[in-house]
């Protein structure tokens, strides 16, 4: 054989191994798609499950009858844009609905305000509060009774009614809470507070006990009410975090999160005003997150922590509850076991299965029998054995402080001198990664891309301090964390220094081009979505500025000096950009406007940038559309491709 026979066949064989290689790529539709089925809720008599259905253009409320997921009970669809953000039975044939707008697939719902019932049925719907009074069975005696409501719980016996926090548009310094009866429609108030954006716990008595919360300058605060009066909290009773959840069985102490100093917090049980504090499941690196509970009279039996690895941690192992949920935990190894709803005997339990290479299952256990019941997988198509593992570690920043880093390592590669995507989260104060399952850090994965999320200081899970850190901060240190975050990676081994870019959503895609800013040379290239890049802009548009305790929000955590908000935004600096960017962004996004994109474009202009561009009309913060998703996702693929990958 010549050497030019050699050489034709093994352009062939290269040939037909990219082909091969291709072919066994995941499909980007996987990634597109929206789950269908999500937010599930168990009815008091267990007879129901209540979920939020998604086609991928519109939302409904959907209820099924347990055992028959084949056909709906009901179904009460939704407004474009708007779904079922919060769903709470009230009784076994009653539910409220607490609606929600998502204008874009980096948005987390947020609530409107707006709270309607429906029965089990579908029929006898309401409108039990919000901006449209003229909907309600009440309007003629509600006609200006317009506002911003929210579920602030419920009695513990379905017995129609819920706990409504609300705040009128008229008297918005002033928090109110009513016990509603859903059927009727009425209301009495049960707590009155001169605070805006209270939340509140109810005792035992039907009446207000706690209000707390972020108030209008963004000052966390809480209130106890004794001697007919709200009481302040002080700072040592506050701590640095003090956060109600729930009463204890016997109604004389209460669970709560609290921390002495601004560190991580823990789970305590104490006396309503703060005496008898006993830890119940002590913080450690981050704070103590999600928690386990049991059936009615409800008490915790569980911990994970915000950080790391979801290690379980039992509080009483010998509870019936923790005994089931040890039980349940051996037979779905790997993954995290998390109690969601009981009816209201307990007979019947609502609980999810989900790890870093899954979104979840939801099942239903009679605790009787233990005869269990598969109801559905949040996103089917979704094969774990094909996803990549999530591995949280720590290392520490230039200055000596101790970070977590999470790596999504790409199956059936090497661990060493990885092509890696630096992925920086959204927010960015009080947002984290974790370890469960990442969309996009899956993707980048299952394209060959060891992809790394640290969650820098301002993020959330470790305590107010941590939290603090990030504040005036955007531009400087946070930045910094992230850059030490690429060094440790690049040092460890895990990444090729010479094939590292960096791409993030929202205030990760401010991150994208800061990153590339503030450490020239350590980057190839950089992809920018939804993102912000003015810093000045968030007070003249967007959603953030629209309130008081968004004008708040924006003064704590950016300033107000015009000559530092310039120089720590991407748009006022895009000389010092010399890598190839790319920019893509929703046309009607409301978090991070069209304009921002637009300033940064005219800036690369300007500067005589290479970058590539894509926008969609009708989009909003991230896209919603799964074919623009698709489009999307090929875009970052090609462009990673490029420049760090095979093409590279």
């Amino acid at each position: 054989m010549n050497r030019f026979t050699r050489a034709a066949l093994c352009a062939a064989l290269l040939g037909a191994s990219a082909i091969v290689a291709a072919a066994d790529l995941l499909p980007v539709q996987d990634f597109a798609r929206h789950p269908s089925l999500s937010m599930p809720r168990l009815s008091p008599d267990g007879k129901y499950l209540a979920v939020r259905w998604d086609d991928g253009s519109s939302h409904a409320l959907i209820v099924y009858r347990v055992g028959d997921m084949s056909r709906p009970a009901s179904m009460l669809r939704m407004p474009k844009y708007e779904l079922p953000a919060g769903i709470t039975w009230v009784s076994p044939t009653r539910l409220v609905v607490e609606k929600g707008k998502e204008y874009g697939s980096i948005d987390k719902p947020f609530l409107t305000g707006e709270i309607i019932a429906t029965d089990v049925d579908g029929k006898h719907q309401d409108y039990l509060y919000g901006r449209e009074t003229k909907y309600s069975s009440r309007a003629a005696t509600r006609g200006t009774d317009r506002g911003w409501g929210t579920v602030d719980g419920t009695p513990d016996s379905a017995n129609g009614h819920f706990y409504m926090a609300a705040m009128p548009w008229d008297n918005p310094d002033h928090s109110y809470l009513y016990d509603v009866d859903a059927g009727a429609n009425t209301r009495h108030l049960i707590g009155d507070i001169g605070e805006g954006d209270m939340s509140f716990m109810v005792g035992a008595d039907g009446q207000a006990h706690y209000a707390y919360g972020r108030n209008e300058h963004f000052n966390y605060v809480v209130y106890l009410h004794q001697n007919d009066r709200w009481q302040s909290l002080t700072a040592a009773q506050i701590g640095g975090t003090f956060a109600p959840i729930y009463f204890t069985p016997d109604h004389q102490r209460v669970y709560a999160m609290y921390d002495a100093g601004g560190g991580p917090a823990s789970l305590v049980e104490q006396d309503e005003n703060g005496g008898n504090r006993k830890v119940l499941a002590a913080a450690d690196f981050g704070d103590i997150g999600g928690i386990e509970w049991t059936p009615l009279p409800r008490q915790p039996f569980a911990t994970i922590p915000d950080t790391g690895l979801p290690q379980l941690r039992y509080i009483d192992p010998n509870l019936p509850a923790a005994k089931l949920h040890r039980a349940l935990a051996m037979k779905f190894p790997g993954q995290y076991v998390h109690f969601v709803d009981y009816s209201e005997d307990g007979g019947q339990l609502l609980f999810s299965v989900s790890s870093d290479r899954t979104p979840g299952s939801y099942f239903l256990i009679d605790t009787h029998s233990y005869k269990v019941l598969k109801l559905f997988d949040v996103a089917p198509w979704i094969d774990p054995t094909r996803m990549a593992e999530r591995r949280p570690l720590r290392f520490k920043a230039s200055d000596g402080t101790e970070l977590e880093a999470i790596l999504t390592l790409p199956p059936g590669r090497p661990g060493t001198n990885l092509p890696m995507v630096l992925l920086p989260h959204g927010g960015p104060i009080g947002v984290r990664d974790d370890w469960f399952y990442d969309g996009d850090a899956q993707f980048l994965a299952s394209r060959g891309y060891l992809v790394l999320q640290v969650n820098y200081r301002g993020s959330g899970g470790r305590g107010e301090d941590f939290q603090e850190a990030g504040y005036l901060k955007w531009g400087t240190r946070i930045q910094q964390d992230l850059i030490d975050g690429v060094k440790w990676a690049v040092a460890r081994h895990y990444a090729d220094p010479a094939r590292v870019c960096v791409y993030g959503g929202s205030f990760g895609g401010y991150s994208a081009m800061m990153t590339v800013i503030r450490a020239p040379g350590m980057f190839k290239c950089a992809v920018g979505y939804a993102g912000i890049y003015d810093l000045k802009m968030m007070y003249k548009k967007g959603d953030i500025r629209q309130s008081e305790s968004g004008r708040s929000y924006l003064t704590t955590v950016i300033g107000r000096n015009d000559a530092e908000l310039d120089a720590n935004s991407p748009d006022k600096l895009a000389d010092k950009i010399n890598v190839p960017v790319l920019l893509i962004h929703g046309e009607d996004d409301k978090r991070a406007p069209f304009a921002q994109a637009k300033a940064m474009r005219a800036a690369l202009d300007a500067a005589h940038k290479p970058y590539e561009w894509m926008s969609k009309p009708g989009e909003g913060h991230g896209f919603y559309d799964e074919q623009n998703r698709v489009d999307f996702y090929n875009a970052l693929q090609a462009f990673l491709e490029k420049h760090i990958g095979k093409g590279a």
